[in-house]
């Protein structure tokens, strides 16, 4: 399954937890394979990440919400990148954490579209079928989700402190 990487990061977005991410994509994976025959399409990561998807609403929507869940500190990027000197891996490394604490303040269906369009880099028509809405709400909860993000982060973005996200 070569889509396993972007189905468990898709599911660390949702749950905001590695240990229930892991439970969502083992499960998921299960059914994949059960239900492998149901792929129709050449889109394989869009198929795993609808199952993703609908394994995390099903337990979740048992269990309370996942905003509940505790926060991960761990989804920074630690490799480091030997094109930028110490200073400017610090302020790297920072502006990657306040954009992760960011999107991770976002409504569960804001934070859905941004991480399978920006992270994932799902094209908007994979993203309706992955969240099973049409594609006009897949732009306007972009849209919306765009303005929260740079309302949380215009003051660094005044400052200089993150690239601009327009």
């Amino acid at each position: 399954m070569p889509h396993l990487d972007a189905a468990f990061n898709y599911a660390r977005w949702l749950t905001k937890s590695d240990a229930d991410a892991e439970d969502v994509v083992q499960d998921a994976a299960v059914r994949a394979l059960r239900f492998f025959s149901s792929l129709r399409n050449d889109d394989a990561r869009a198929w795993l990440l609808t199952i993703v998807r609908n394994t995390w609403n099903a337990r979740f929507s048992r269990v309370g919400s996942a905003d509940e869940h505790m926060v991960l500190d761990d989804m920074k990027d630690d490799r480091p990148d030997g094109q930028l000197d110490a200073e400017a891996l610090v302020i790297q490394r920072q502006t990657v954490e306040r954009v992760q604490r960011a999107i991770e303040t976002l409504p569960t269906d804001f934070r859905e579209v941004i991480v399978l369009r920006e992270i994932e880099g799902l094209s908007y028509k994979e993203i309706a079928a992955v969240a099973g809405i049409p594609i006009g709400t897949v732009m306007s909860r972009l849209a919306r989700a765009r303005e929260r993000l740079l309302a949380l982060l215009g003051p660094d973005l005044a400052r200089g402190g993150i690239g601009d996200l327009s």
